[in-house]
């Protein structure tokens, strides 16, 4: 098992920023990457960006230019620093230990909400 604790979470006025992070610990060996995903209401939950073990990255095109993916390796932690926020990145913000596509362990979520 891998556990996943977010912190970071809040509300902000468009255009500013917030720095997302999230602790992994238990079963770390077995992560070959960490994510963030978010989900606005009505809506299905989303990639916004990944980082492997060895550094790349992918990030959703709604977000590429204002927000970046980090990890801190002897800390075990994942951030997401978010820049230049829009009211529509509003939505809980998730943190994913990817073991495999197909499988990984999800954080609780964090709420993100950016007011116009």
């Amino acid at each position: 098992q891998v556990q996943l604790v977010e912190s970071g979470g809040g509300l902000v006025q468009a255009g500013g920023s917030l720095r997302l992070s999230c602790a992994a610990s238990g079963r770390i060996f077995s992560i070959n990457a960490m994510g963030w995903y978010r989900q606005a209401p009505g809506k299905q939950r989303e990639l916004v960006a990944t980082i492997t073990n060895g550094g790349s990255t992918n990030y959703a095109d709604s977000v590429k230019g204002r927000f970046t993916i980090s990890r801190a390796n002897a800390e075990n932690t994942v951030y997401l620093q978010m820049n230049s926020l829009k009211p529509d990145d509003t939505a809980v913000y998730y943190c994913k230990a990817i073991v495999t596509t197909a499988y990984g362990y999800w954080g609780q979520g964090t709420q993100v909400t950016v007011s116009s």
